[in-house]
């Protein structure tokens, strides 16, 4: 380990000196309090900033070893720290003058949801609080400008580290707050499966967000209150109780006028797969973590899916039992994505009738006397979302505004009425024999068990060395080109309709993922359940430091569900 004094003594001897210099830095420095690791140097002062880790020792912030214990409290406390570090360094960024990036200062910035991240670390096998950030060295022009980066180094991180990790500037009662509500949602996750439910919604929850562009909750808007006849009561940690309104499995319907609050309370119950943070007003709606929201995905690619459950005897005689295609319709895509989401190991559907397509929600009366039923190659989900339930235990929640034909296969029925649930399942049974039942001339039920696979392709081109003498091996290249997409070598994977998808950091991890997959399956025919799992338990035994063959983390990662990693393999 070198000393600080000796880091000091290199920026001297680089001091304008050209900027490829500063990549003599590398190395791992002790400071009073903390470590600090240069990992890796940028090729100049207008790429991609320097990363950069900071590990700050338990003993310094007062944690006991081991501290604090289970996954989900561990996850909690990183989240919170890294918010507390990312406030504190935004004082410093830009501080530091000079040219590009110089002086910047940046660490992930988490949305409303906790997630696993690589940015905030809990070593709880080196008792130590790992931070993984970026520093933009600085230049003048591309003349290295040490005094400037000695100022972040020496002056602005120790500042920092006092301020947000040592014990007596972390806030125990903050840190009792973010601890207790990981194992108030941890209990409620586990209740619910206890009393066979896949929704909860705490009364006082705040659903509708600040704007379409903004997570944040809306201020001075009508907080959420169970019908009576939904309440439940569950316990929590400590002799408490929470009250709210539960979902159980079956069929729900979500219905009601326009603008009364149906897709807020939709939208709120796709995020419950994930936990939030104090202050969210989604703290405590918590929905089934394999809930899957699905819709009409016009254009997207199928690879060998059977979707012979909704759609068969195409006029062109197509096979639905494998179905592919480059550029699927609506009633495609959306039997598509269900048939995927159930292979995924989902027991939730999230559905709003809006953004999915019409002829595979319903057909009515008049529509099936004019175009009989063996000139009609779709099965509509209202024939078979009874079906999943009753033989396969998979669960809906449908939002539905037009169409009454979902009413007859209901379980429960709530109205958004002014942003307020009312239970009007009862009225509505009554209602229902004034009118006509919908003629369910669906097949007989059989679920698919054809076991596909999946084509990777390729991973690496071979290039000629520049000096021609040799032939090299070039790695598959990654980038992230917006919150849900990417470009892996040359072909681009969009994920902009995977909507659960809540962060950018999830998305590298998954085109990291599919990187090492192609690596690893090159050329072969891939099982996805059987690929999922090994990718999955490699970042649980490994880490996501495994799949960049290098010694830092060159991006900063965050950890996706299940499901959206079969999503990324299916679109790719």
């Amino acid at each position: 380990m070198i000393s600080s004094n000796e880091l000091r003594q290199k920026l001297l001897s680089v001091d304008h000196k050209s900027y490829p210099a500063y990549k003599s830095l590398t190395g791992n420095y002790a400071f009073t309090g903390f470590t600090l690791s240069i990992d890796h140097v940028q090729g100049d002062p207008f790429a991609a900033p320097s990363r950069l880790t900071l590990s700050i020792p338990y003993a310094y912030a007062g944690f006991s070893a081991g501290f604090p214990g289970q996954p989900h409290l561990r996850i909690a406390l990183e989240d919170y720290l890294l918010r507390r570090f990312g406030k504190e360094i935004t004082r410093f960024s830009f501080k530091a003058q000079g040219s590009g990036k110089s002086g910047l200062i940046t660490v992930s910035r988490p949305g409303q949801e906790i997630l696993e991240r690589t940015a905030c670390q809990l070593n709880q096998s080196k008792n130590t609080i790992e931070v993984h950030f970026s520093v933009g060295f600085p230049a003048n022009g591309r003349t290295i400008n040490a005094k400037e980066l000695e100022k972040i180094l020496f002056d602005f991180l120790p500042k920092a580290v006092i301020n947000v990790f040592s014990k007596k500037s972390l806030p125990s009662k903050e840190i009792q707050e973010v601890l207790s509500l990981a194992e108030d949602q941890y209990a409620i996750r586990r209740e619910m499966a206890a009393r066979n439910l896949v929704a909860f919604v705490a009364d006082g929850a705040v659903l509708p967000r600040e704007s379409g562009v903004s997570d944040k909750p809306m201020k001075s808007c009508v907080p959420f209150q169970s019908p009576d006849s939904l309440s439940i009561t569950l316990p929590l940690p400590g002799k408490r109780t929470i009250s709210g309104m539960g979902i159980h499995k079956g069929i729900t319907l979500i219905a009601g006028g326009g603008y009364h609050g149906k897709s807020t309370l939709l939208q709120a119950l796709e995020r419950g797969v994930y936990n939030h943070i104090l202050g969210d007003g989604r703290e405590y709606v918590l929905t089934d973590e394999t809930a899957l929201k699905l819709r009409a995905e016009d254009g997207r690619k199928i690879s060998d899916v059977d979707i012979s459950l909704f759609i068969r005897d195409l006029p062109n005689g197509r096979d639905t039992a494998s179905f592919s295609t480059l550029d699927a319709s609506g009633s495609t895509s959306q039997a598509a994505n269900i048939m995927e989401g159930i292979e995924a190991g989902s027991h939730l559907l999230l559905i709003d009738e809006d953004t999915s397509a019409t002829n595979f929600m319903v057909r009515d009366e008049l529509m099936q006397r004019v175009i009989s039923h063996d000139k009609e190659p779709i099965t509509p989900f209202l024939e078979r979302a009874k079906d999943l339930y009753e033989h396969c235990d998979i669960s809906t929640i449908l939002v539905a505004g037009s169409s009454g034909a979902y009413f007859y296969i209901a379980d429960t029925i709530i109205q958004m009425d002014c942003y307020r649930p009312v239970d009007i399942t009862k009225e509505v049974k009554q209602l229902l024999p004034e009118y006509t039942a919908p003629a369910l001339t669906a097949p007989h039920f059989v679920m698919p068990t054809k076991k596909r696979s999946l084509d990777l392709g390729a991973a690496s081109m071979m290039k000629k060395s520049y000096r021609g003498d040799h032939v090299q091996e070039e790695r598959l290249k990654v980038k992230l080109t917006g919150n849900r997409s990417f470009v892996i070598g040359k072909d681009n994977v969009d994920l902009r309709y995977v909507e659960q998808l809540v962060d950018a950091e999830q998305t590298t991890t998954l085109s990291y993922l599919l990187r090492y997959a192609k690596e690893h399956y090159e050329g072969q025919k891939a099982d996805p359940v059987q690929l999922v799992k090994i990718l999955m338990s490699k970042l649980e035994k490994d880490g996501i430091l495994s799949l960049c063959k290098t010694n830092y983390y060159p991006a900063d990662f965050a950890m996706p569900r299940t499901l959206e990693l079969f999503a990324c393999l299916n679109r790719y």
